[in-house]
C-alpha cells in the first residue's frame, strides 16, 4: 500500500486525504504546533488539540513520533505529525507528497522531496518545483490539473454563495486573542456578536450557520479569517467535507494515478 504525505491538515487538505484514504492510500499528515482552520468539525488539523478527530467516520491521531506514526497507520487512520517544515519527509519515502497548506505560496515543497509532487492553489509552478498543480479558486477550472504551469493568482475574494461573498466570512478586527461567543453549527443573525478578538466585537454581517470559527485562546492578526458564516442555514453542512474540498480531492487522486502509471510504465 502506498503511503502519501499531506503537508497541511485545514479542511481542503483534509478532503483530499479523505479521497485519497477511500481511493486505499496510506496518508500522513503533517501539521504546524499552532494550526489555524476555520473549519474544524472537517479538519484533522485538530486532532493536535484533541489527540484525535473523526471526519467522515475517519480516524486521525496525533502521532508524536516515527514509531508512532506507523503504529496508527496500522490501526486503519490516519497519523497528524506536527513537521512544519517536512523534515520527516525523507525518513518515511512516500510515494508522493501534496502540498495542501493554502499559504497561497509554496513553503517549501520541492520534488526532491518524493517521486510525485503535487502542489494546490497558487504559489507553485508544475513543471518546475512541483509535478502538477491542483487549481483551488471555484469556477469551473476547481480542481483542474496542470502539468505546466500555474493555477490562478489569490483573488482575497471568498465565492458567492446566495449571492453573499465577503459578507459570508469573519475577519479580526485586530490582532488578538479570539473568544467565540457561538459555536460552529450555530444559527447566527445579522447583528449578533459571534466573537471577540482582543476587547473588540466581531459581528455577523448575515443570517446563517456558524460553518467555522477558529479555535479558541489562539492568537490571531489583524485581518486573518477566523469564521465562516454559511447563509444556506442546512446545519450539517458544517460537520461534513465541502463540494470545494472533494472537487480538489478528485483532482489530486487523478494526478496521483496518473503519474504513479506513467513512472511505472
Amino acid at each position: 500500500m502506498d503511503t502519501i504525505i499531506i503537508r497541511g491538515g485545514g479542511d481542503l487538505a483534509s478532503g483530499i486525504a479523505y479521497k485519497l484514504y477511500e481511493a486505499g492510500y496510506r496518508v500522513i499528515i503533517l501539521e504546524i504546533d499552532k494550526p489555524l482552520a476555520v473549519r474544524r468539525a472537517v479538519s484533522f488539523c485538530e486532532a493536535v488539540y484533541e489527540g484525535e478527530v473523526t471526519v467522515e467516520g475517519i480516524r486521525g491521531m496525533l502521532a508524536k513520533d516515527i514509531k508512532d506514526i506507523y503504529k496508527i497507520l496500522e490501526k486503519g487512520s490516519i497519523p497528524v505529525y506536527i513537521d512544519g517544515k517536512g523534515e520527516i519527509i525523507k525518513k518515511i519515502k512516500p510515494l508522493a507528497v501534496v502540498d495542501a497548506i493554502i499559504a497561497k505560496k509554496n513553503l517549501g515543497t520541492n520534488r526532491n522531496m518524493a517521486p510525485i509532487t503535487i502542489g494546490v492553489g497558487p504559489g507553485f509552478e508544475a513543471g518546475v518545483d512541483v509535478d502538477a498543480v491542483i487549481e483551488s479558486n471555484r469556477g469551473p477550472n476547481l480542481g483542474r490539473v496542470f502539468y505546466k504551469g500555474r493555477a490562478e493568482e489569490n483573488t482575497g475574494l471568498p465565492a458567492p454563495v446566495m449571492g453573499y461573498a465577503k459578507e459570508r466570512v469573519l475577519r479580526a478586527p485586530t490582532s488578538g486573542i479570539v473568544r467565540p461567543l457561538c459555536q460552529i453549527g450555530d444559527l447566527v443573525k445579522k447583528g449578533d456578536v459571534v466573537c471577540q478578538v482582543g476587547d473588540e466585537k466581531v459581528i455577523a454581517e448575515i443570517n446563517g450557520v456558524l460553518r467555522g470559527m477558529i479555535r479558541e485562546g489562539l492568537e490571531v492578526d489583524k485581518g486573518l479569517k477566523i469564521g465562516d458564516i454559511d447563509p444556506r442555514c442546512i446545519r450539517e453542512l458544517a460537520f461534513t467535507i465541502s463540494d470545494k474540498a472533494r472537487k480538489i480531492g478528485d483532482g489530486v487522486l487523478e494526478t496521483l494515478e496518473y503519474l504513479r502509471l506513467k513512472k511505472e510504465a
